[in-house]
């Protein structure tokens, strides 16, 4: 058992999680975030041609060089991110300084260029953690030049690419029957796609979270709706500029691109499109959940109410009852007689008795 995730309970403030709100939120385009350099990096090279393949582990960057000049299919991928390796490789392949920096930024704005016979595209990979209900992010930089692909990933534990590597280690597929740029096509479909599988874990959540505040609404209910609706602007942030950056590939006229692989890019798009009105369905979901949440209390409220009310009628003839038989009069009717007590208290019983029956009927409880 868990412990950690119930006792953030103990502290109202954690419930809303304002320390969430603030990573989120904390984005100025206008200061430029200073990363923090991997302390080592992991060089995987996958140097194919229809009749050949050749899978490598470096140490050094500089040891990717060779590859450049093979005339085959290079996709050479680096997990850390320090400058002066960026700045390398960069220098090597011809790629322009302008592309180095945004490789280096933090929480870049996804985005397509294409600089000196280059195309270049930075987007974020999403995860999602179980334990935490977060969704997480890892910059992915992608150039595509002739005939190689330089991939810089921030982390090198994870990847949405182990398809991808599979099919080039096996001979006659399309992968290794194609070019450069049909690997870039499927390296932002496999991103695209686990899209959906993030979307998913979300949409559960959503469902779940629906059926408890249905059954039995709380605080901690309104905390999760706040937390949904944060995660919810970080997949909304990160999918919906990837629209934009695969129509600058169908838009693009380099010669780095060939003209069959544009209806790739096309099914690509159509598939973002999806992802990103299925965004906006989770969005109104959210906003329905928030009224259903403030609707269940106000009814609670109601119901709480509707009893308080009941109750006070109840014991109103009781209360005239008992008050005219405790005035200071002399001459008030069977104030003396033997069977004045439980004839009053008769009328205590029998009117409240006549009153519910009459609510009954009409159906106000």
């Amino acid at each position: 058992m868990n412990s950690n995730k119930y006792l953030k309970y103990l502290n109202p403030l954690s419930v809303f999680d304002t320390k969430r709100t603030r990573t989120i939120f904390h984005v100025n385009p206008t200061v430029i975030p200073e990363r923090v350099e991997a302390t080592e990096s992991k060089i995987t090279i996958f140097d194919y041609s229809p009749s050949s393949f050749q899978e490598v582990q470096l140490n050094q960057v500089t040891d990717t060089f060779p590859f450049k000049e093979n005339n085959n299919v290079s996709w050479i991928n680096v997990d850390g991110i320090r400058k002066a390796d960026v700045e390398a490789v960069a220098a090597h392949f011809g790629i322009h300084y302008l592309i180095v920096e945004d490789i280096m930024s933090v929480s870049q704005r996804p985005k397509m260029d294409e600089i000196e016979n280059v195309l270049f595209c930075l987007l974020n990979m999403l995860y999602f953690n179980e334990q935490t209900g977060a969704v997480e992010t890892e910059q992915i930089s992608i150039i595509l030049g002739a005939n190689f692909i330089v991939s810089f990933q921030e982390d090198a534990n994870r990847d949405v690419f182990n398809s991808i590597r599979e099919k080039l280690r096996i001979n006659h597929t399309k992968l290794r029957l194609s070019g450069a740029d049909y690997l870039c096509y499927a390296l932002l479909d496999m991103i695209v796609d686990h899209y959906y599988t993030v979307m998913e874990k979300l949409g559960d959540r959503i469902e779940m979270l629906e059926e408890r505040i249905i059954r039995n609404s709380n605080t901690r209910s309104l905390a999760e709706i706040n937390s949904l609706r944060k995660e919810l602007i970080v997949l909304k942030r990160n999918v919906s500029p990837v629209r934009d950056l695969i129509n600058g590939f169908i838009r693009s006229d380099s010669d780095l691109l060939e003209e069959k692989t544009t209806k790739y890019f096309k099914d690509i798009l159509d598939h973002i499109t999806q992802a990103n009105e299925l965004a906006e369905s989770y969005r109104d979901m959210m906003m329905n959940l928030q009224d259903l949440y403030l609707s269940h209390v106000n009814l609670k409220s109601n119901e709480v109410m509707k009893v308080m009310t009941v109750v006070t009628c109840l014991l109103a003839p009781a209360t005239v009852i008992g008050g005219m038989f405790g005035m200071n009069f002399d001459n008030i009717p069977y104030l003396h007689h033997q069977y004045g007590f439980f004839i009053a208290v008769g009328l205590m019983l029998f009117v409240p008795i006549w009153m519910v029956v009459v609510f009954k009927r009409r159906g106000w409880f």
